[in-house]
Order: structure tokens, then sequence, then C-alpha cells
């Protein structure tokens, strides 16, 4: 078979093109293993060695920052730099090249780009529940939980869809335990009062 070959998962061997694109899942022939084979069309075209982009045909287009050679299809969002179709790399209908794209994931100013958040919800539930083990500790977090549960509601919220019932939840415990620490406190100060 000339060309590229594509292969059996389980048995290595040459899948015949007849197999391409079907809908339908069909047995190996050399294996019996049911196969649904799907191929990118750029699969068969001919690969050019050494060329990635159009190269610059006419003196004075626009060529690109990082493969001068390569024609410009495209200037940065983030820094301006014109870029080759190599170069661009397009998120959420805005294209950047690879430098901003870095830039943007290291100081987390791509939130499409987040694969973890802090979650202020649970933070404040932590901070009113853990604290009840070893309850003197609750005069001071009491006040730390309703303030992280308040600030979570100008954070974004976990990159899952979530409920603010943790938030909910931190402030109405917390809210208990210094209610009762006020009710402690009034009590003792009456009693000590009292003749």
């Amino acid at each position: 078979m000339n060309g590229p070959t594509v292969s059996c998962t389980k048995c290595n061997s040459p899948v015949p093109p007849d197999f391409f694109q079907r809908t339908d899942l069909a047995p190996c022939p050399a294996c019996e293993a049911a196969l649904q084979v799907e191929v990118f069309p750029a699969l068969f075209k001919p690969i050019a060695v050494g060329k990635f982009g159009e190269t610059i045909l006419v003196d004075g287009e626009a060529s690109c920052f990082y493969h001068p050679q390569k024609r410009a299809t495209i200037p940065c969002a983030g820094c301006g730099r014109f870029l080759c179709a190599v170069c661009d790399v397009e998120l959420n209908n805005q294209h950047l090249c690879p430098a901003c794209l870095e830039t943007g994931r290291q100081k987390g100013k791509l939130p499409q780009l987040e694969n973890k958040r802090m979650l202020f919800d649970s933070a404040a539930l932590s901070l009113a529940l853990l604290p009840l083990l070893m309850w003197p500790l609750t005069l001071m977090t009491a006040p730390a939980a309703i303030i992280v549960a308040i600030y979570s509601w100008r954070k974004p919220s976990s990159i899952l869809p979530r409920t603010r019932i943790r938030a909910y939840l931190a402030i109405l415990i917390a809210a208990l335990q210094m209610a009762g620490w006020g009710l402690l406190f009034v009590g003792v100060f009456s009693n000590a009062f009292e003749p």
C-alpha cells in the first residue's frame, strides 16, 4: 500500500481505505476486531518537506514576526506582532502569538486557560467547621469565615458549575458561633455584676 496507512488498534495490521469514514462498526480483516475508522483528509495530502505556512511572494507583504520568510495572515491581539498561519493561536475568537499565550497562562490573564481555581466558598465552610474541634478558636475563625464567604461572591466560582450553598452554610454556622459567643459573654458579665 503506497502512502500513509492506518493500522488496526488490536493487531496493528493495515486497514483498507474502504473502512475509512464509515458510520458503522466493521470487523478488521486480520483479527475480526470491531473498527470504526475516521481519518482527517490531511492524512492523504502530499507532505511538503520543510514548508509550513505560505511563503512571501510579493515584496512589501507583511512577514511573520517569528518566521520572516512566511507571509503574515493576522496580527496578535495581545502584542500586535504579525503572525503566519503556523504561529496564529485562536482562543475564543481572539488571535494570539505563542509568547502572549504563554505569558497570559503564566500570569493568569487568560481565564479561558484556567485549570484550577481557589474555592473561597469551600474555604469559608472549612474555616467555620474545622475550629469546632477546638471551640475557643471559633472566636477568631467565625468572623473570618463570614468575611471569606462574602469575598467569594466577588470571585469566579469553580471551573465546574456549582451552587453557593457552601458560602450560605459558612455564614450560617459562623453566625451561630458568634451568637453563641455573644450569649456566653452576656451570661458571664451578667453573673459577674450581680450582687
